[in-house]
């Protein structure tokens, strides 16, 4: 240690010197206070102190000596601080110690200061400077080499012979320009000789192919004089990093934002197809052609499919590009039919929904064009060596094919250039698939949506549901309503019902984005208020984007299309706004406790056992988009034989069109308003007469959930309905509470074993021996995990229902996460047993900390 005896007794080294050169640090916490929490064995050392003689003091009392006040700066905002301190040892001796001191945040937001000290001295030792002299030239990545004052090479690293491919011996005497024939070469001595004449270090980025290398690799390259401890100019140095991957990984990212910002500028096919093409040649290919399906010259026809195997596909040429003017490697000509056999790349890119990578003296490309000499040539002349085919896909749907090659660029297509190629085919098959829809009749967008809302509801025990969805009148399009049931872990489910605003594609494709969203957000178990904050970002990023692109034709405005959930606007001349309303539940059969929150979304009926229905008094919450305000959840109980009723806006407004005279038209022409309409141009909207009607639907006795969702629909709507609608009706189910088994884990190893016991005796009586080989590992290992790497109060749970559940919840909020554990590693396998034994696993959030769960199949065999 380095340390200097001021006064006192004592002044030899005494009799642990051995122990203290050892590689020790002296260290010791201080809090804000000042006072010692913390006092290492090395620290012990050094001052003679155990730490039950020095915890909770005051730091002050080991000065020997307060610092000068002059010299001390202000702590408070200091990250770090070092200097040398007076110190009082135990037996009277004043030290003179260097020490560095860290000012930290903990996790849970405390501040305090670590204090070091080095026990095996500061002072240089004889074996430094051959350490330094081998850490220079051993260095694998950075290329480093030292030049005289006639920029002659005098001794190169490791990394540098690799990158010069020839040694010290080979290379000294000789300049960088003799060294290495490249023209970059050139520009490093320009700079050497600045960096010699001036002293200011320079920097450069440039390209060199290392000798027996195809591929240039990018460098970044610092220069900087050498000089001796007198100011002597002894030469110049220079080092290389090779930043040839981060240089493409830029390059890629830069043309993913080119695309963005050139790609779909337009609803035209062809002009989509030649940006796709303008954007990838030449930084990413030398040639490319975009085809899609002949099949889509029907634009009204259904969706395009390809060909079974064994026949022919005819692919349309929509765009090409190339290095060379003209295009001259081309062998179709734009708006030509070309036949692509059975088997050939394109055609299989196609089928399988893949991007492949080809070298072209691969068998695939062999055989495709020996059938077609014209290709062959083309080939040959041109000298292709390298091809990716990637299917240009959106929304589900294959449009055509985009063919990338090279013959110019040295370096054959790698795996990261069949990433970017997909990535720019995707946004362009988008804006492709944006443009032919927006040719397509109505039909064609009520497809999409009910390919976006659920096709079947999915098995749950914890509530019966039965559904409708109706689109409104031709007049208005194709809305953005929607729902879902969606299974939770603990034998719990989500209900949700949305309502996007507007109608037709747009409010489609929007429903089905927060749609996904809520299936995301749920599977991490976010509690509903916040589910619906995350949500509200969403649409509010949404809205973000759309705004940029929202130019309505003169004359239109809200007023045009009326409004829509939540009294936000509506209608086509919408396109350029987002915004949503939702409502999110979340049942437990096991407490028969439900949890719900809304955003601007109308209220959920409560139909009691005894048939009366009831608006839930939930918080307002404001609708989706608008950004900044809070949401707020109720729980409440939910009786076994009650019915929750979730709904749409659609259902419950009634709009009147009114004449000149007075009389009432009826269902609505097509022009009505939502919730919080325009008054003032005769629409007259009366919720509170829909909700009436609703209730009295739901509360009268009906055969089944279905026979009830059609009566609710046959009373409540008009004739022809002028919104979407969307109708969720829930009978919650409550579980047998001699199906769910819990048990208060003690936080000590020896409680694992009875858990384990707990847990298989439980399994026999419910008759389910069959899965006591898996419980037992699974509640083995989470237990364990539980009370070694997580806080008390543990508890298991068990739960008997469709499948079997195995719960363990403690006070901890750090979430565990599978990794792949080493040959030779005690530990690290249990969460990768346990995923692979059961049906699912997950962890979600509680009040008081964190929940693991898993499921098993009832029946299920073991592999």
């Amino acid at each position: 240690m380095e340390r200097h005896v001021v006064d006192g007794p004592g002044t030899g080294p005494g009799p642990d010197a051995d122990a203290v050169g050892a590689a020790i640090t002296a260290r010791a916490t201080v809090d804000e206070h000042g006072i010692v929490t913390g006092w290492s064995a090395g620290a012990e050392r050094l001052l003679g102190y155990t730490p039950t003689q020095i915890l909770t003091r005051p730091a002050a009392s080991l000065l020997a000596e307060e610092p000068p006040a002059s010299s001390l700066p202000s702590f408070s905002g200091l990250p770090r601080w070092h200097g040398t301190l007076v110190l009082r040892h135990r037996d009277g001796r004043r030290l003179e110690v260097k020490v560095l001191a860290h000012h930290r945040t903990s996790y849970c937001g405390t501040r305090d200061w670590v204090l070091v000290s080095a026990l095996t001295g500061t002072r240089p030792r004889p074996g430094d400077d051959a350490l330094a002299l081998h850490g220079f030239l051993d260095s694998p990545s950075c290329a480093t080499s030292v030049h005289d004052t006639d920029l002659r090479w005098r001794r190169s690293n490791r990394a540098s012979l690799g990158a010069v491919g020839l040694g010290d011996d080979d290379l000294r005497g000789l300049r960088m320009s003799e060294a290495v024939d490249d023209p970059a070469m050139e520009e490093i001595e320009r700079l050497m000789r600045r960096t010699l004449d001036s002293g200011e270090p320079q920097y450069i980025e440039n390209h060199a192919r290392a000798p027996g290398e195809i591929r240039e690799h990018a460098w970044s390259v610092h220069l900087y004089r050498l000089e001796d401890e007198n100011g002597r100019v002894l030469g110049v140095a220079t080092t290389g990093h090779d930043m040839t991957e981060q240089y493409w990984a830029r390059k890629r990212l830069q043309l993913i934002a080119e695309a963005g910002r050139r790609i779909g500028s337009s609803l035209d096919v062809t002009r989509t197809a030649q940006e796709l093409a303008d954007i990838a040649v030449p930084d990413l290919a030398d040639f490319i052609s975009v085809d899609l399906l002949a099949s889509l010259d029907d634009l009204h026809g259904p969706s395009p499919q390809a060909p079974p195997a064994g026949r022919a596909l005819p692919l349309r040429r929509i765009a090409h590009q190339s290095v060379l003017p003209g295009s001259p490697e081309a062998v179709v000509a734009p708006g030509e039919v070309d036949e692509y056999p059975d088997g050939s790349p394109p055609v299989e890119s196609l089928r399988s929904g893949r991007a492949v990578l080809y070298q072209v003296t691969e068998p695939a490309i062999a055989d495709w064009v020996s059938q077609d000499p014209l290709r062959t040539s083309r080939i040959r002349d041109f000298g292709f060596h390298s091809a990716m085919t990637v299917p240009l896909s959106a929304r589900g749907t294959t449009l055509g094919v985009a063919v990338f090659a090279r013959h110019r660029h040295p370096d054959p297509f790698q795996q990261d250039d069949l990433v970017l190629a997909e990535e720019l085919s995707a946004r362009a098959a988008v804006s492709i698939d944006n443009a032919l829809r927006y040719t397509r009749e109505r039909g064609t967008a009520v497809t999409l949506q009910r390919s976006l809302l659920p096709q079947s509801l999915p098995e749950q025990a914890a509530v019966e549901v039965a559904s409708r969805y109706l689109p409104a009148g031709a007049g208005a399009g194709v809305g953005g309503d929607w729902f879902d049931v969606i299974p939770l872990s603990g034998a719990r489910v989500a209900l949700v019902v949305g309502d996007v605003v507007g109608h037709g594609i747009h409010a489609s494709a929007t429903m089905g984005r927060l749609r996904t969203a809520v299936r995301t957000l749920a599977d991490i178990d976010l509690p509903p208020d916040e589910l619906l904050t995350h949500l509200d970002d969403l649409v509010a990023r949404l809205a973000t984007e759309a705004e940029a692109g929202a130019e309505p034709d003169a004359g239109e405005g809200i007023g045009a299309g009326g409004t829509g959930a939540g009294g936000l606007p509506a209608g086509d001349a919408t396109a350029g706004f987002v915004g949503a309303t939702c409502l999110y539940a979340v049942y437990d059969p096991v407490s028969r406790r439900c949890t719900l929150a809304r955003a601007g979304h109308p209220l959920p009926v409560v139909v009691s056992a005894d048939g009366s229905a009831e608006l839930l008094d939930l918080p307002a919450g404001p609708p989706l988009g608008l950004g900044g305000l809070p949401f707020e959840s109720l729980e409440t109980e939910l009786p076994e034989g009650a019915l929750l009723a979730l709904y749409t806006d659609g259902l419950i407004e009634s709009r009147h069109h009114r004449t000149d005279d007075g009389t009432d038209d009826g269902a609505d022409s097509g022009r009505g308003t939502s919730t919080g309409g325009d008054l003032g141009k005769g629409v007259t909207p009366d919720i509170d007469d829909g909700v009436t009607r609703l209730r009295q639907a739901l509360a009268a006795p009906a055969t089944s959930l279905d026979a009830l969702c059609d009566r609710v629909l046959g009373a409540v709507l008009p004739a022809r309905p002028t919104d979407d609608v969307a109708l969720l009706i829930a009978r919650p189910r409550a579980l047998d509470p001699d199906r769910v088994a819990t048990w208060d884990v003690t936080p000590a190893p020896s409680a694992v074993a009875e858990a384990r016991k707990n847990a298989l005796s439980r399994l026999e009586s419910w008759g389910l021996s069959d899965a006591g080989f898996v419980t037992e590992l699974v509640v083995s290992e989470l237990v364990t995990n539980a009370i070694r790497h997580a806080d008390p109060p543990v508890q298991l749970r068990l739960i008997h229902d469709t499948s079997l559940i195995c719960e363990v919840s403690d006070a901890s909020s750090t979430a565990p996460h599978m990794r792949r554990a080493r040959t030779y590693d005690e530990g690290g396998r249990g969460l990768l047993l346990v995923a692979q034994l059961t049906e699912r696993w997950g962890t979600r959030p509680t009040p008081t900390g964190k929940t693991i769960w898993t499921e098993q199949t009832l029946g299920r065999p073991l592999g």
